[in-house]
Order: C-alpha cells, then structure tokens, then sequence
C-alpha cells in the first residue's frame, strides 16, 4: 500500500514566482526525497478548470513519513511563506496502486477533482456524477493532515487526451482541473535533481 500525499497552493507575488519555482522544484524536493519514508514527487501547474494553481504529489511509504523529527523541522515554504495562499495539505489512501501510477510525462496532464469543504457524503455524491463522464478517474480516500476534501480524483492524461473537465456538475464545490507537470517524476533513488527541472 502506498499513501499520497498532496499539496495545493496559489503563489500571490508575480516578480518571484519564477525564483519561488526554483527553490520547489531543487531543493525542496531534493530535501524532501531524501527524508525518512518519502518515495516519490512530482510538481504541476493548473492550465484548465477550477481550483488552486499549483498541486504536488508525493507517495510516502506510511503515514509518518509526516511525523517524523526530520520532516517537522523542514516542512513548510520558509522564506516563501508570505507569498503562499489557500495552502492545503492532506493525505490520502493510495490502496495497491504503484508509486508510478500518477507518474505524468512532461508531454502529458493530470486530471484532477477534488471537492474542498464539503461532506463525506455530499462528496461521494458528486463522485458518482464524475464517475459517469470520467469512468477512469483513480478516487482517493482522505486519511489524514488538513482533510481539506473527503476524496480526491486523479488521473494521468497522455498527451493530447481529453480530460472531460469542462462539464458542469451544477455544484461549484466540485473542483476540475487539469495540471501540467512543471517536473519529470521523481523517485527517492534520483536525487539530485536534473538542471532542467531547477
């Protein structure tokens, strides 16, 4: 079993965006593959649909790869911070899926749906509406940290793929987007980084 974790952001401050996206894309994440029980990572930017502007994905072995003394002294934006708004953390189940399985080429999107703020129950609903447009949409439960959604949908897209974000489900809590990866997909064993992705 493998468990995912996400982080969702929007970045206020235009003149350093671009250096705020080096320091997340090198470091940070050289940082934070290399912590205790971190496996794999990859950054994306939302093009299309609603909901924050920026999601990474991380795959942790357990549940306290985020309690870890390591990971409580580093986590965070640090300098960044005061640039960082509608910041999100959660965990959640990625059952017997593989580590790869949310690996997107830099050709490629991932499909996303989540459904900040409301119940459980009202989100397995708006799942089921999802669910009939985008069968192939991976769901995942929420365990832990901010619990900012019950669920989240993700799906890889191949280059080119149609994501189906663009209906409207007659409920504004449903939040479709989809992201275009800003690096390649990271594993623990691949830092450091490759120039490129800094």
């Amino acid at each position: 079993m493998i468990f995912v974790y996400i982080v969702r952001c929007r970045f206020t401050e235009p003149s350093r965006e671009q250096a705020w996206n080096a320091w997340y894309s090198g470091p940070k994440i050289e940082q934070m593959l290399a912590q205790p029980h971190f496996r794999t990572c990859q950054r994306f930017r939302r093009v299309t649909g609603s909901g924050r502007d920026y999601l990474t994905v991380w795959t942790v072995e357990n549940p306290q790869a985020l309690a870890t003394r390591q990971y409580r002294a580093q986590w965070g934006f640090a300098e960044w911070t005061p640039h960082i708004t509608d910041w999100s953390r959660d965990l959640f189940e990625g059952g017997a899926a593989s580590e790869t399985a949310l690996a997107v080429a830099r050709d490629g999107a991932l499909a996303v749906v989540a459904f900040d703020q409301m119940s459980e129950q009202d989100a397995a609903a708006a799942r089921d509406k999802v669910a009939q447009s985008d069968p192939d949409m991976m769901w995942l439960p929420i365990v832990g940290l901010d619990r900012h959604t019950p669920l989240i949908g993700l799906r890889p897209l191949a280059a080119g793929a149609a994501a189906g974000t663009a209906r409207d489900h007659g409920d504004r809590r449903i939040q479709q987007a989809v992201y275009r990866p800003i690096t390649r997909h990271y594993s623990a064993v691949q830092v450091p980084l490759e120039t490129h992705d800094r």
